[in-house]
């Protein structure tokens, strides 16, 4: 029954941050695409979160709890096996932070493509406003900042999942709005709408 209750707040845990850690998973195995398959699950995140405590803290009641004292003559000091013991629920709680933390701390797994870009002439750079939807965390900022700042001619790529955009600064002899949209929809977030600044 614990080593139950342990493994059952281990997967609310991933659950509740599936949408952040599927941006991730798709940046390493290549497909982009994926990224935005389980934003669905954001507004049930506070939820699964909650869940994942009150199980975790009923796990560890279950385990900390004394025992009844029976009269018996039995010898009882039998080690318990490592799913049922202390130690695996607390790799277990330990796990399960780590993972409810994870929106918090995604970014880093995203390689650094800034780039150093030489303006020939500043007439030529545009700014546009691209609004998108299905950004939930910090880890699809960066997904799709990624993304972006792979085509040739990005100045600069500033994306918010509060505000729902990514502002985009580019060299428009060197790319256009349609290769910055069909980029920003390969990461599985739709652009809605675009503005020139």
């Amino acid at each position: 029954m614990k080593s139950k209750l342990a493994i059952t707040s281990l997967l609310t845990a991933i659950t509740a941050s599936l949408c952040c850690i599927a941006p991730v998973l798709a940046l390493i195995a290549g497909t982009s695409g994926f990224a935005s398959t389980f934003s669905w699950i954001e507004p049930f995140r506070p939820y699964l979160i909650g869940l994942t405590i009150v199980v975790l803290l009923f796990a560890w009641y279950q385990k900390l709890k004394p025992e009844k004292e029976i009269d018996c003559e039995c010898e009882t000091d039998e080690k318990p096996k490592f799913m049922q013991s202390k130690t695996f629920l607390g790799v277990v709680t330990v796990f399960a932070i780590v993972l409810l933390a994870f929106p918090y701390y995604s970014s880093m797994f995203y390689p650094n493509s800034e780039k150093q870009i030489v303006v020939v002439d500043k007439s030529n750079i545009k700014i546009t406003e691209y609004k998108i939807s299905g950004m939930t965390c910090a880890s699809c900022e960066a997904h799709v900042n990624h993304e972006v700042n792979k085509l040739n001619g990005i100045v600069n790529s500033k994306t918010s999942y509060e505000n729902g955009n990514a502002i985009i600064e580019y060299d428009k002899t060197k790319t256009n709005e349609a290769e910055i949209e069909k980029a920003i929809n390969a990461t599985g977030y739709k652009v809605t709408d675009k503005k020139e600044n």
